[in-house]
Protein backbone atom coordinates (compact mmCIF):
# COMPACT_ATOMS: atom_id res chain seq x y z
CA UNK A 1 0.00 0.00 0.00
CA UNK A 2 2.86 2.69 0.77
CA UNK A 3 4.32 1.55 -2.08
CA UNK A 4 1.52 2.40 -4.45
CA UNK A 5 1.29 5.59 -2.47
CA UNK A 6 4.92 6.36 -3.24
CA UNK A 7 4.47 5.76 -6.73
CA UNK A 8 1.12 7.18 -7.58
CA UNK A 9 3.21 10.68 -5.75
CA UNK A 10 5.85 10.37 -8.38
CA UNK A 11 3.54 9.58 -11.27
CA UNK A 12 1.80 13.00 -10.11
CA UNK A 13 5.09 14.71 -9.21
CA UNK A 14 5.97 14.26 -13.26
CA UNK A 15 3.21 14.99 -14.61
CA UNK A 16 2.95 18.47 -13.14
CA UNK A 17 6.54 18.76 -13.95
CA UNK A 18 5.52 17.72 -17.31
CA UNK A 19 2.70 20.14 -17.67
CA UNK A 20 5.04 23.10 -16.45
CA UNK A 21 7.16 22.19 -19.24
CA UNK A 22 4.28 22.76 -21.51
CA UNK A 23 3.19 25.58 -20.49
CA UNK A 24 6.36 27.32 -20.50
CA UNK A 25 7.01 26.24 -24.12
CA UNK A 26 3.37 27.45 -24.74
CA UNK A 27 4.18 30.86 -23.38
CA UNK A 28 7.55 31.22 -24.78
CA UNK A 29 6.07 30.50 -28.49
CA UNK A 30 3.71 33.45 -28.07
CA UNK A 31 5.87 35.64 -26.69
CA UNK A 32 8.19 35.23 -29.95
CA UNK A 33 4.79 35.06 -32.38
CA UNK A 34 3.80 38.55 -30.45
CA UNK A 35 7.59 39.29 -31.13
CA UNK A 36 7.23 38.59 -34.60
CA UNK A 37 4.22 40.66 -35.36
CA UNK A 38 6.35 43.87 -36.10
CA UNK A 39 7.13 45.93 -39.14
CA UNK A 40 10.91 46.66 -39.94
CA UNK A 41 11.25 50.38 -41.60
CA UNK A 42 14.62 51.24 -43.36
CA UNK A 43 15.59 54.61 -43.89
CA UNK A 44 16.56 55.13 -47.20
CA UNK A 45 17.68 58.70 -47.66
CA UNK A 46 19.98 60.53 -50.49
CA UNK A 47 21.79 59.15 -53.34
CA UNK A 48 20.73 55.16 -54.28
CA UNK A 49 24.69 53.38 -54.55
CA UNK A 50 26.22 50.80 -53.37
CA UNK A 51 25.72 51.73 -49.42
CA UNK A 52 21.90 51.90 -50.12
CA UNK A 53 22.02 49.00 -51.95
CA UNK A 54 23.62 47.06 -49.26
CA UNK A 55 21.50 48.76 -46.34
CA UNK A 56 18.50 47.52 -48.27
CA UNK A 57 19.05 44.33 -49.17
CA UNK A 58 20.94 43.24 -45.31
CA UNK A 59 17.41 44.76 -44.35
CA UNK A 60 15.41 42.61 -46.53
CA UNK A 61 17.32 39.68 -45.55
CA UNK A 62 17.38 40.68 -41.78
CA UNK A 63 12.86 40.97 -42.17
CA UNK A 64 12.93 37.21 -43.66
CA UNK A 65 15.05 35.35 -41.28
CA UNK A 66 13.68 37.31 -37.94
CA UNK A 67 10.28 36.53 -39.40
CA UNK A 68 8.95 40.50 -39.54
CA UNK A 69 5.16 40.84 -41.37
CA UNK A 70 6.49 43.63 -43.27
CA UNK A 71 9.33 45.84 -44.62
CA UNK A 72 8.58 49.68 -44.67
CA UNK A 73 11.55 51.62 -47.71
CA UNK A 74 10.86 55.43 -46.40
CA UNK A 75 12.27 57.02 -49.26
CA UNK A 76 13.69 60.59 -49.75
CA UNK A 77 16.20 60.25 -52.69
CA UNK A 78 16.83 62.13 -56.01
CA UNK A 79 17.98 58.80 -58.23
CA UNK A 80 21.08 57.07 -58.20
CA UNK A 81 23.57 54.50 -60.24
CA UNK A 82 21.11 51.98 -62.28
CA UNK A 83 23.17 48.53 -60.98
CA UNK A 84 22.15 49.50 -57.52
CA UNK A 85 19.00 50.49 -58.40
CA UNK A 86 18.96 46.72 -60.05
CA UNK A 87 19.80 44.85 -57.59
CA UNK A 88 17.45 46.68 -55.13
CA UNK A 89 14.68 45.62 -57.42
CA UNK A 90 15.79 42.29 -57.97
CA UNK A 91 15.81 41.90 -54.02
CA UNK A 92 12.32 43.08 -53.69
CA UNK A 93 10.64 41.00 -56.01
CA UNK A 94 12.16 38.12 -54.55
CA UNK A 95 11.41 38.61 -51.00
CA UNK A 96 9.44 36.63 -48.71
CA UNK A 97 7.87 39.36 -47.04
CA UNK A 98 5.70 42.16 -48.16
CA UNK A 99 7.51 45.39 -49.05
CA UNK A 100 6.45 48.87 -49.14
CA UNK A 101 8.19 51.81 -50.55
CA UNK A 102 6.76 55.25 -48.90
CA UNK A 103 7.97 58.60 -50.32
CA UNK A 104 8.06 60.64 -46.51
CA UNK A 105 8.38 62.99 -44.68
CA UNK A 106 6.21 65.57 -46.36
CA UNK A 107 8.61 67.35 -49.11
CA UNK A 108 10.53 64.22 -50.03
CA UNK A 109 10.99 62.65 -53.50
CA UNK A 110 11.44 59.47 -55.42
CA UNK A 111 12.71 60.87 -58.28
CA UNK A 112 15.03 58.79 -61.48
CA UNK A 113 15.85 55.23 -59.39
CA UNK A 114 13.32 55.93 -56.94
CA UNK A 115 10.46 55.87 -59.25
CA UNK A 116 11.63 52.16 -60.43
CA UNK A 117 11.83 51.30 -56.59
CA UNK A 118 8.22 52.66 -55.86
CA UNK A 119 6.87 50.74 -59.48
CA UNK A 120 8.73 47.44 -57.90
CA UNK A 121 7.53 47.43 -54.82
CA UNK A 122 4.18 45.16 -53.58
CA UNK A 123 2.39 48.88 -52.48
CA UNK A 124 3.68 52.12 -53.04
CA UNK A 125 2.81 55.12 -50.70
CA UNK A 126 3.19 58.90 -50.90
CA UNK A 127 3.05 61.55 -48.07
CA UNK A 128 0.93 64.58 -49.12
CA UNK A 129 3.53 67.21 -50.91
CA UNK A 130 5.47 64.71 -52.26
CA UNK A 131 6.61 63.75 -55.73
CA UNK A 132 8.10 60.67 -58.10
CA UNK A 133 9.42 60.62 -61.39
CA UNK A 134 11.97 62.29 -63.95
CA UNK A 135 13.20 58.34 -64.41
CA UNK A 136 14.89 59.23 -67.55
CA UNK A 137 18.59 57.41 -67.71
CA UNK A 138 21.02 59.60 -67.73
CA UNK A 139 23.59 58.55 -70.49
CA UNK A 140 26.97 57.05 -69.35
CA UNK A 141 29.26 57.59 -72.29
CA UNK A 142 30.25 61.27 -73.54
CA UNK A 143 28.32 63.20 -76.10
CA UNK A 144 28.72 61.29 -79.19
CA UNK A 145 29.29 57.99 -78.78
CA UNK A 146 27.10 55.87 -80.55
CA UNK A 147 25.93 58.65 -83.13
CA UNK A 148 24.31 58.01 -85.97
CA UNK A 149 26.67 59.15 -88.91
CA UNK A 150 24.65 62.48 -90.87
CA UNK A 151 24.64 61.70 -94.59
CA UNK A 152 25.94 63.98 -96.99
CA UNK A 153 23.07 67.26 -97.31
CA UNK A 154 21.16 66.43 -94.38
CA UNK A 155 22.18 70.09 -92.55
CA UNK A 156 21.03 71.72 -95.93
CA UNK A 157 17.77 69.71 -96.10
CA UNK A 158 16.91 70.75 -92.14
CA UNK A 159 17.64 74.09 -92.85
CA UNK A 160 15.48 74.27 -95.67
CA UNK A 161 12.79 72.34 -94.31
CA UNK A 162 13.02 74.96 -91.43
CA UNK A 163 12.37 77.79 -93.67
CA UNK A 164 9.30 76.45 -95.06
CA UNK A 165 7.85 75.11 -91.70
CA UNK A 166 8.38 78.50 -90.13
CA UNK A 167 4.48 79.63 -90.76
CA UNK A 168 3.17 76.68 -89.13
CA UNK A 169 5.50 77.02 -86.11
CA UNK A 170 2.72 77.94 -83.76
CA UNK A 171 0.61 75.12 -84.45
CA UNK A 172 3.44 72.68 -84.35
CA UNK A 173 4.52 73.87 -80.94
CA UNK A 174 1.17 72.61 -79.28
CA UNK A 175 2.05 68.95 -81.07
CA UNK A 176 5.01 68.91 -79.95
CA UNK A 177 4.24 69.87 -76.32
CA UNK A 178 2.53 66.06 -76.16
CA UNK A 179 5.43 64.09 -77.67
CA UNK A 180 8.54 62.73 -75.99
CA UNK A 181 12.05 64.30 -77.03
CA UNK A 182 13.60 62.65 -79.96
CA UNK A 183 16.76 61.11 -79.44
CA UNK A 184 19.74 61.51 -81.03
CA UNK A 185 21.99 58.93 -80.74
CA UNK A 186 21.65 55.00 -81.31
CA UNK A 187 23.24 54.93 -77.55
CA UNK A 188 20.50 56.88 -76.44
CA UNK A 189 18.12 55.52 -78.12
CA UNK A 190 19.31 52.17 -76.77
CA UNK A 191 19.39 53.15 -73.23
CA UNK A 192 15.86 54.76 -72.96
CA UNK A 193 14.23 52.20 -74.68
CA UNK A 194 15.92 49.61 -72.51
CA UNK A 195 14.65 51.88 -69.54
CA UNK A 196 11.37 51.84 -70.57
CA UNK A 197 10.66 48.07 -71.37
CA UNK A 198 12.00 47.20 -67.55
CA UNK A 199 9.52 50.13 -65.74
CA UNK A 200 6.70 48.84 -67.87
CA UNK A 201 7.61 45.04 -66.83
CA UNK A 202 7.33 46.52 -63.52
CA UNK A 203 4.03 48.28 -64.10
CA UNK A 204 2.67 45.09 -65.16
CA UNK A 205 3.30 43.10 -62.84
CA UNK A 206 1.93 45.31 -60.08
CA UNK A 207 -0.40 46.60 -62.37
CA UNK A 208 0.12 49.86 -62.34
CA UNK A 209 -0.34 52.79 -64.82
CA UNK A 210 2.15 51.44 -67.84
CA UNK A 211 1.57 54.53 -70.16
CA UNK A 212 2.50 57.07 -67.19
CA UNK A 213 5.93 55.11 -66.39
CA UNK A 214 6.76 54.85 -70.62
CA UNK A 215 5.94 59.06 -70.53
CA UNK A 216 8.37 59.24 -66.82
CA UNK A 217 11.63 57.82 -68.62
CA UNK A 218 10.78 59.26 -72.15
CA UNK A 219 9.72 63.03 -71.05
CA UNK A 220 11.13 63.00 -67.73
CA UNK A 221 7.40 63.85 -66.48
CA UNK A 222 6.48 64.04 -62.57
CA UNK A 223 3.31 63.84 -60.27
CA UNK A 224 2.56 64.88 -57.00
CA UNK A 225 0.82 62.59 -54.59
CA UNK A 226 -2.30 63.37 -55.04
CA UNK A 227 -2.49 63.01 -58.68
CA UNK A 228 0.06 59.70 -58.60
CA UNK A 229 -3.12 58.17 -56.85
CA UNK A 230 -5.42 59.56 -59.08
CA UNK A 231 -3.29 58.33 -62.14
CA UNK A 232 -2.94 54.42 -60.36
CA UNK A 233 0.67 54.83 -60.01
CA UNK A 234 0.67 54.54 -55.91
CA UNK A 235 -2.03 52.63 -54.23
CA UNK A 236 -1.89 54.86 -50.77
CA UNK A 237 -1.57 58.83 -49.57
CA UNK A 238 -0.82 58.91 -46.07
CA UNK A 239 0.05 61.42 -44.25
CA UNK A 240 2.57 59.68 -41.79
CA UNK A 241 3.28 55.53 -40.50
CA UNK A 242 -0.05 55.36 -38.54
CA UNK A 243 -1.66 56.58 -41.81
CA UNK A 244 -0.36 54.13 -43.58
CA UNK A 245 -0.51 50.74 -41.14
CA UNK A 246 -4.24 51.65 -41.01
CA UNK A 247 -4.81 52.18 -45.16
CA UNK A 248 -2.53 48.88 -45.28
CA UNK A 249 -4.68 46.74 -43.15
CA UNK A 250 -6.44 43.86 -45.21
CA UNK A 251 -5.04 44.83 -48.53
CA UNK A 252 -3.91 41.56 -50.51
CA UNK A 253 -0.56 41.21 -52.19
CA UNK A 254 1.05 38.99 -54.34
CA UNK A 255 4.46 37.39 -53.06
CA UNK A 256 6.03 34.73 -55.11
CA UNK A 257 4.91 32.22 -52.70
CA UNK A 258 1.31 33.27 -53.33
CA UNK A 259 -0.96 35.82 -52.29
CA UNK A 260 -0.97 37.59 -48.75
CA UNK A 261 -3.44 39.78 -47.06
CA UNK A 262 -1.96 41.94 -44.72
CA UNK A 263 -3.11 42.52 -40.66
CA UNK A 264 -1.31 45.41 -39.54
CA UNK A 265 -3.54 45.98 -36.52
CA UNK A 266 -1.10 46.52 -33.51
CA UNK A 267 1.95 45.93 -35.54
CA UNK A 268 4.66 46.82 -33.72
CA UNK A 269 7.19 49.09 -35.67
CA UNK A 270 11.11 48.81 -35.30
CA UNK A 271 13.29 51.65 -37.71
CA UNK A 272 16.54 50.27 -38.55
CA UNK A 273 18.99 53.14 -39.49
CA UNK A 274 22.19 52.73 -41.08
CA UNK A 275 24.65 51.15 -39.13
CA UNK A 276 28.93 51.53 -38.73
CA UNK A 277 29.17 49.36 -41.92
CA UNK A 278 26.46 51.05 -44.16
CA UNK A 279 28.31 54.76 -43.24
CA UNK A 280 32.02 53.44 -44.01
CA UNK A 281 30.83 51.73 -47.17
CA UNK A 282 28.98 55.27 -47.83
CA UNK A 283 32.06 57.23 -47.53
CA UNK A 284 34.58 55.17 -49.10
CA UNK A 285 32.41 54.74 -52.30
CA UNK A 286 31.98 58.41 -52.47
CA UNK A 287 34.21 59.25 -55.87
CA UNK A 288 36.20 61.85 -54.46
CA UNK A 289 36.94 59.68 -51.48
CA UNK A 290 38.00 56.65 -53.84
CA UNK A 291 39.63 58.93 -55.74
CA UNK A 292 42.08 60.14 -52.66
CA UNK A 293 42.59 56.22 -51.43
CA UNK A 294 43.94 55.75 -55.00
CA UNK A 295 46.54 58.55 -54.73
CA UNK A 296 47.64 57.96 -51.35
CA UNK A 297 48.15 53.92 -51.88
CA UNK A 298 49.95 54.49 -54.99
CA UNK A 299 52.59 57.30 -53.25
CA UNK A 300 53.01 55.61 -50.30
CA UNK A 301 53.99 52.63 -52.20
CA UNK A 302 56.15 54.90 -54.31
CA UNK A 303 57.80 56.01 -51.23
CA UNK A 304 58.26 52.42 -49.56
CA UNK A 305 59.86 51.03 -52.78
CA UNK A 306 61.96 54.00 -53.02
CA UNK A 307 62.86 53.54 -49.39
CA UNK A 308 62.86 49.91 -48.58
CA UNK A 309 62.44 49.69 -44.37
CA UNK A 310 60.55 52.60 -43.56
CA UNK A 311 56.79 50.35 -43.31
CA UNK A 312 54.44 52.93 -42.83
CA UNK A 313 54.40 54.16 -45.95
CA UNK A 314 53.85 51.14 -47.44
CA UNK A 315 51.26 49.31 -44.62
CA UNK A 316 49.12 53.00 -45.16
CA UNK A 317 49.72 52.89 -49.57
CA UNK A 318 48.33 49.02 -49.20
CA UNK A 319 45.19 49.81 -46.93
CA UNK A 320 44.78 52.97 -49.05
CA UNK A 321 44.63 50.99 -52.32
CA UNK A 322 43.18 48.13 -51.06
CA UNK A 323 39.97 50.19 -50.03
CA UNK A 324 40.32 52.33 -53.35
CA UNK A 325 40.16 48.91 -55.34
CA UNK A 326 36.91 48.01 -53.41
CA UNK A 327 35.41 51.51 -54.14
CA UNK A 328 35.86 50.82 -57.31
CA UNK A 329 34.18 47.27 -57.66
CA UNK A 330 30.92 49.08 -56.79
CA UNK A 331 31.45 52.39 -58.49
CA UNK A 332 30.86 53.10 -62.49
CA UNK A 333 34.55 53.27 -62.91
CA UNK A 334 36.43 53.74 -66.80
CA UNK A 335 39.39 51.97 -65.97
CA UNK A 336 41.35 53.21 -69.32
CA UNK A 337 41.06 56.62 -66.09
CA UNK A 338 42.67 54.67 -63.95
CA UNK A 339 45.03 53.71 -66.50
CA UNK A 340 45.94 56.84 -67.72
CA UNK A 341 45.96 58.32 -63.57
CA UNK A 342 48.79 55.79 -63.29
CA UNK A 343 50.36 56.24 -66.73
CA UNK A 344 50.32 60.17 -65.65
CA UNK A 345 52.01 59.39 -61.97
CA UNK A 346 54.67 56.76 -63.73
CA UNK A 347 55.60 59.25 -66.03
CA UNK A 348 55.94 62.42 -63.66
CA UNK A 349 58.26 59.76 -61.39
CA UNK A 350 60.40 59.02 -64.01
CA UNK A 351 60.88 62.86 -64.74
CA UNK A 352 63.26 62.71 -61.54
CA UNK A 353 65.19 59.25 -62.76
CA UNK A 354 65.51 59.96 -66.16
CA UNK A 355 65.40 63.90 -66.92
CA UNK A 356 63.52 64.36 -70.56
CA UNK A 357 63.61 68.38 -70.13
CA UNK A 358 59.82 67.97 -68.98
CA UNK A 359 58.54 65.86 -71.80
CA UNK A 360 58.05 63.33 -69.10
CA UNK A 361 56.59 65.62 -66.60
CA UNK A 362 54.25 67.14 -68.96
CA UNK A 363 52.76 64.39 -70.46
CA UNK A 364 52.65 62.47 -67.43
CA UNK A 365 50.86 65.75 -66.01
CA UNK A 366 48.23 65.69 -69.35
CA UNK A 367 47.86 61.80 -69.38
CA UNK A 368 46.75 62.56 -65.38
CA UNK A 369 44.33 65.29 -65.83
CA UNK A 370 42.74 63.66 -68.66
CA UNK A 371 42.32 60.22 -66.69
CA UNK A 372 40.76 62.13 -63.60
CA UNK A 373 38.20 63.89 -65.79
CA UNK A 374 36.78 60.04 -67.14
CA UNK A 375 37.52 58.23 -64.69
CA UNK A 376 34.19 57.97 -63.39
CA UNK A 377 31.81 57.68 -66.32
CA UNK A 378 28.44 58.57 -64.76
CA UNK A 379 26.70 61.84 -65.03
CA UNK A 380 24.91 61.39 -61.79
CA UNK A 381 26.03 64.21 -59.92
CA UNK A 382 26.33 62.68 -56.62
CA UNK A 383 29.09 59.94 -58.65
CA UNK A 384 31.27 62.72 -60.22
CA UNK A 385 34.45 63.78 -59.19
CA UNK A 386 34.41 66.94 -58.46
CA UNK A 387 36.99 69.81 -60.61
CA UNK A 388 38.08 71.46 -57.83
CA UNK A 389 39.68 68.05 -56.28
CA UNK A 390 40.79 67.17 -59.47
CA UNK A 391 42.42 71.11 -60.03
CA UNK A 392 44.02 70.82 -56.75
CA UNK A 393 45.42 67.35 -56.32
CA UNK A 394 46.94 68.14 -59.62
CA UNK A 395 48.32 71.42 -58.96
CA UNK A 396 49.91 69.35 -55.84
CA UNK A 397 51.45 66.85 -57.57
CA UNK A 398 53.21 68.55 -60.03
CA UNK A 399 54.75 70.86 -57.36
CA UNK A 400 55.46 68.12 -55.35
CA UNK A 401 57.06 66.06 -58.36
CA UNK A 402 58.63 69.06 -60.01
CA UNK A 403 60.34 70.49 -56.40
CA UNK A 404 61.65 67.07 -56.15
CA UNK A 405 63.12 67.43 -59.63
CA UNK A 406 64.86 71.27 -58.47
CA UNK A 407 66.14 69.36 -55.56
CA UNK A 408 68.06 67.01 -57.46
CA UNK A 409 69.31 69.03 -59.66
CA UNK A 410 70.63 71.52 -57.00
CA UNK A 411 72.14 68.19 -55.17
CA UNK A 412 74.05 67.53 -58.38
CA UNK A 413 75.93 70.89 -58.57
CA UNK A 414 76.92 70.66 -54.45
CA UNK A 415 80.09 69.27 -53.91
CA UNK A 416 80.67 65.71 -52.28
CA UNK A 417 80.63 65.55 -48.29
CA UNK A 418 81.37 61.62 -48.10
CA UNK A 419 83.63 59.30 -49.04
CA UNK A 420 87.44 59.93 -50.50
CA UNK A 421 85.92 62.38 -53.47
CA UNK A 422 85.19 64.76 -50.68
CA UNK A 423 88.79 66.14 -50.43
CA UNK A 424 89.22 67.22 -54.25
CA UNK A 425 89.49 70.73 -53.44
CA UNK A 426 90.08 70.85 -49.94
CA UNK A 427 93.14 72.88 -48.37
CA UNK A 428 96.10 70.56 -46.54
CA UNK A 429 99.75 71.02 -45.30
CA UNK A 430 103.12 69.81 -46.20
CA UNK A 431 104.68 67.81 -43.26
CA UNK A 432 108.32 67.92 -44.81
CA UNK A 433 110.03 69.71 -48.19
CA UNK A 434 109.22 67.62 -51.49
CA UNK A 435 109.51 67.35 -54.89
CA UNK A 436 106.91 64.60 -56.27
CA UNK A 437 106.06 62.29 -53.62
CA UNK A 438 105.56 63.39 -49.92
CA UNK A 439 103.38 63.68 -46.84
CA UNK A 440 100.35 66.10 -46.39
CA UNK A 441 98.48 66.88 -43.34
CA UNK A 442 94.50 66.78 -44.37
CA UNK A 443 91.54 66.16 -42.33
CA UNK A 444 93.54 64.83 -39.26
CA UNK A 445 95.20 62.47 -41.43
CA UNK A 446 98.44 62.00 -42.88
CA UNK A 447 98.24 61.28 -46.57
CA UNK A 448 100.67 60.61 -49.19
CA UNK A 449 101.12 63.56 -51.99
CA UNK A 450 102.35 64.12 -55.36
CA UNK A 451 103.50 67.35 -56.71
CA UNK A 452 104.91 68.10 -60.09
CA UNK A 453 106.35 71.89 -58.28
CA UNK A 454 108.83 71.90 -55.10
CA UNK A 455 106.78 72.00 -51.73
CA UNK A 456 107.91 73.56 -48.44
CA UNK A 457 107.39 72.30 -45.40
CA UNK A 458 104.12 74.10 -43.81
CA UNK A 459 103.23 75.49 -47.30
CA UNK A 460 99.37 74.98 -47.54
CA UNK A 461 98.65 72.90 -50.96
CA UNK A 462 95.32 72.33 -52.59
CA UNK A 463 94.24 68.75 -53.38
CA UNK A 464 93.16 68.64 -57.36
CA UNK A 465 92.20 65.24 -57.85
CA UNK A 466 92.80 61.24 -56.44
CA UNK A 467 95.73 58.66 -58.04
CA UNK A 468 94.67 55.63 -55.55
CA UNK A 469 95.61 56.45 -52.14
CA UNK A 470 98.11 59.25 -53.48
CA UNK A 471 96.62 62.56 -53.67
CA UNK A 472 97.90 65.15 -56.41
CA UNK A 473 98.68 68.37 -55.05
CA UNK A 474 99.48 72.15 -56.10
CA UNK A 475 101.15 74.08 -53.75
CA UNK A 476 99.31 77.62 -52.92
CA UNK A 477 101.41 81.17 -52.88
CA UNK A 478 101.83 82.87 -49.83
Amino acid sequence: MLRSQQRFSLSAGLLVWLVGIALYVTGTLMAQETDTRRAIVLEVEGVIGPASNDFIVRGIEQAEESGAVLVILRMNTPGGLDTSMRDIIQKILASRVPVVSYVAPPGSRAASAGTYIMYASHIAAMAPATNLGSATPVTMSPGGIGRDPEPPGRRDDEEKAKSEESTEKESDETEAEDKPPELDTAMERKVVNDAVAYIKGLARLRKRDEKWAEDAVRSAVNLTAEDALQRNVIDIVAKDLDGLMEQLDGRTVELQSGEVTLNTKDLKLETIEPDWRTKLLAIITNPNVAYILMLLGVYGLFFELSNPGSIFPGVVGAICLLLALYSFQVLPVNYAGVALILLGIAFMVGELFMPSFGVLGIGGTIAFVVGSLILMETEVEAFQLSMTLIVTVTIITVLFVFTLIAMAVRQRKKPVVSGREQMIGDIGEATSDFAGIGNIHIHGELWSARSDQPVRKGQHVKVRELDGLILVVEPLEG
